[in-house]
């Protein structure tokens, strides 16, 4: 029996995914460009949405070529120390580092490069190694996954900022929720963040995804769209029907309750206690309306349109609910008005 292609596990690439290729080509275009157009995405979404599959994918596409260095770093972590640490013990650049006499044994890595004078100041030692790659038309693209505004990531930032101001060759692809990027953001000494492309990432394709299920499970072309419909083009709802169906031996009907229960104990329950009581309320008004419109849902939490709005553009930010359509919001994931209903208690009564 073949092994099942999807995948429920966070963060691991799944052998079945759809690609975002408009978004892929935007950032990879930009960093590629002679004269780069951005050095630094941010990219944020909502759980389960994709974003380090996406990232990985991108990270895929340059390690290919030779003139980069892709460093994974761990926004836990001293993150300047393990940048260094990383590209010092990267074996393709050992003759660059080694010519250009930098030695960072004060560090304890990179004792090989013992000719020159000891760096004894981490930034320095990194602004001397990216010089000395920029000059071999070498360039650095750092990942970083799921980050906060924590001292660290703010230290980090402040130094990234200052080597881009020196025209270095690096780039920066962060992942993260938009709360926790607003708040790296919102740090006095990292303005620079404001104009750094922000890029949402949206639902998957519908008709994409009806074709990879219509072609994995040798399904009509309605059943295969009814099934696309079902995961709203949410990642995480792909992975999760289609690895049903597969257990179910690509029978779609009758998995709907436990495809809900996957849902909700893997991402629906985090995202419902990380939003405040008063996003539950709007939250509860959208579930209970009759329709997807506006009105609708103000008459049933009984406030104006100045109440509301501010609410609306903060579950938008945060990938819960779409307003594109003028008047109107829904859902971005899957029956989640079914979890919303079961779960919501009225903290005002």
């Amino acid at each position: 029996m073949k092994k099942n292609p999807y995948s429920l596990l966070f963060g691991k690439e799944p052998a079945q995914s759809i690609a975002r290729t408009v978004q892929f080509n935007e950032i990879v275009d930009s960093f590629s460009g002679e004269t780069s157009d951005n050095q630094i995405y941010m990219v944020s979404g909502v759980r389960g949405c994709g974003k380090t599959v996406f990232m990985t994918e991108i990270l895929k596409h340059f390690a290919a070529n030779d003139d980069w260095i892709v460093v994974n770093l761990n926004p836990e972590r001293d993150m300047l120390e393990s940048f260094a640490a990383k590209i010092a013990s990267e074996g393709k650049l050992g003759n660059i580092l080694k010519n250009a006499k930098i030695n960072l044994s004060f560090w304890g890595f990179g004792i090989g490069y013992s000719q020159g004078d000891r760096i004894t100041d981490i930034e320095v030692a990194i602004e001397k190694i990216l010089r000395s790659l920029k000059k071999h038309n070498k360039r650095v693209l750092i990942a970083i996954d799921e980050v906060t505004g924590s001292k660290e990531m703010r230290i980090f930032s402040s130094a990234f900022q200052m080597f881009i101001r020196e025209d270095l060759p690096l780039y920066l692809i962060m992942t993260g929720l938009f709360e926790n990027i607003d708040e790296l953001q919102n740090q006095n000494t990292l303005t620079f963040l404001y104009r750094a492309p922000k890029m949402a990432l949206r639902p998957l394709n519908i008709s994409a995804v009806a074709t990879h299920y219509e072609e994995t499970f040798k399904l009509d072309h309605d059943q295969a769209l009814y099934m696309a419909r079902l995961t709203k083009g949410y990642p995480f709802a792909f992975q999760v029907l289609g690895y049903l169906t597969w257990e179910n031996n690509g029978d779609y009907t009758g998995i709907e309750d436990k495809y809900l229960q996957y849902l909700e104990e893997y991402v629906y329950e985090k995202i419902w206690s990380e939003i405040s009581d008063g996003d539950r309320r709007i939250v509860y008004g959208i579930a209970k309306a009759e329709d997807h419109k506006v009105v609708s849902v103000r008459n049933v939490l009984g406030i104006s349109t100045n109440q509301f709005n501010p609410y609306r553009k903060r579950l938008i930010k945060k990938g819960i609910i779409d307003g594109d359509k003028y008047g109107e919001v829904e859902f971005t994931l899957p029956l989640f008005e079914r979890f919303v209903i079961d779960n919501y208690i009225d903290t005002e009564r």
